[in-house]
Parts: C-alpha cells; sequence; structure tokens
C-alpha cells in the first residue's frame, strides 16, 4: 500500500492553483473583448476597436453553434452588433435571445436598435417596456434618453422634456443630454429652464459650442 501510494505524482496546491488560472485566463472570453472594444473607441481607437468587437461576435457565435450558449451569450452578441452599427443583426439575435430566457438588457439594446432604424414605435416600445421593469436600472437613463429623442423628433416638446429630465437625474454627468433637454425646453418656449439646461451642459463640457449658442439665443430671446 505505502508504494503505491508513494508512486502517484500529487501535485502541491500551489500548482493546483496555478493551473486552474491558467486554464480561465486562456478562455475566450465575448464580455471582456467587448469591453476592451468599447474603451478603445470612446478612447477614439476606431480599428483597434473593430478587432476586440470581431473577436467578441466570433466566440458569441461559436458558443450559439456549440449550443452552449447562456443568456449572456446573446447580451453580449446584441451589444456588440449595436456597437458596430449593425442594427437589424441586433434585433434579429436579440429576439432570439429574448426565446430563451427574458432579458431587459437585451430589450434596451433593441430599443437602441430600433431608434437607429428609425422604428420609433418598436424603439419606444422597448424603452418603456424597460423602465416599467427596471425604473432605476443600469441602462434606465439611455432608456429615457432615448424615449426623449423619439419625441423630440416626433416635435413633443414638452414630452420630450420629462423624459430627458428624467435622463439627467439618473445620469447627470452627459453634456449632450442636458444639452439635449435644453433644446426641448427651448422649443416648448420654456426659455428659463432651457437656459438652466444649456449651463449645466456647459458646466460639464466648457467648449460645447452648441450649447453655448443654445444659450445665447436663451439669453436673448428671453
Amino acid at each position: 500500500m505505502r508504494n503505491i501510494i508513494n508512486s502517484r505524482k500529487i501535485l502541491p496546491p500551489t500548482l493546483l492553483l496555478i493551473g486552474v488560472l491558467s486554464f480561465s485566463q486562456t478562455r475566450p472570453d465575448a464580455l471582456s473583448n467587448y469591453r476592451t472594444g468599447r474603451d478603445l473607441e470612446v478612447q477614439g481607437r476606431a480599428e483597434e476597436a473593430e478587432n476586440y468587437y470581431r473577436e467578441a461576435v466570433r466566440i458569441c457565435f461559436n458558443e450559439i453553434n456549440e449550443k452552449t450558449a447562456t443568456i449572456e451569450t446573446y447580451s453580449t452578441l446584441t451589444a456588440t452588433l449595436l456597437r458596430q452599427k449593425k442594427y437589424a443583426d441586433v434585433i434579429t439575435w436579440g429576439d432570439q435571445g429574448l426565446k430563451t430566457q427574458n432579458d431587459y438588457r437585451i430589450v434596451e439594446t433593441m430599443g437602441e436598435a430600433y431608434f437607429y432604424l428609425e422604428n420609433y414605435t418598436a424603439s419606444i416600445r422597448a424603452m418603456q417596456r424597460y423602465v416599467n421593469a427596471l425604473p432605476e436600472g443600469e441602462r434606465a437613463g439611455n432608456a429615457y434618453f432615448f424615449i426623449g429623442e423619439i419625441y423630440r423628433l416626433q416635435k413633443k416638446f414638452r414630452h420630450a422634456d420629462i423624459a430627458y429630465t428624467t435622463a439627467v437625474k439618473l445620469q447627470p454627468s452627459s453634456a449632450l443630454w442636458w444639452y439635449r433637454l435644453g433644446i426641448a425646453r427651448e422649443s416648448a418656449g420654456e426659455l428659463g429652464p432651457a437656459r438652466i439646461a444649456y449651463e449645466q451642459a456647459l458646466k460639464i463640457n466648457p467648449n460645447y459650442t452648441q450649447a453655448s449658442e443654445g444659450l445665447a439665443r436663451a439669453r436673448s430671446s428671453g
């Protein structure tokens, strides 16, 4: 018995841990590739970002083809396709993912894709579905912003004001969102509140030319 036990090669715990970590680090990770691509895109490094996006998509499709896909696969896939501006594909794979499991991240992503496809009815339906379920969810600010965009384009400026106001309340650090709120208020004839929105946009980004012009208009008209 002693000889049998001694003949076995038992790895020390540290070597076992290294083996586990090495395996986990070499596994393809679609979400990691997506996040790296998104960060590069924000930095203006679009070509590098696209390489990571393509890898994220490849990994997701491999999982789907191998029938190992989870709802995370579809969430990452649709988010990546949205970044690639492949809006029709977002809808196709979003619908496929939602057949496996309801996921409000996918619903919101599809809402954005519908917006860029100019299907505003479907877009606002998806965004309202998201905020009704998760009124303070991670993407609620985005959802309210796109609702505001749709109402602004439809010239329903008071509705747009309400949506944008909710968006900036949830995420107050976007100069664009404050600027759009100023536009909606100015278009509705609410010049005092418009000035406040434009001023807030300029506090965040003092070089925001359109916000400066909007503020000048609101001041001269008011």
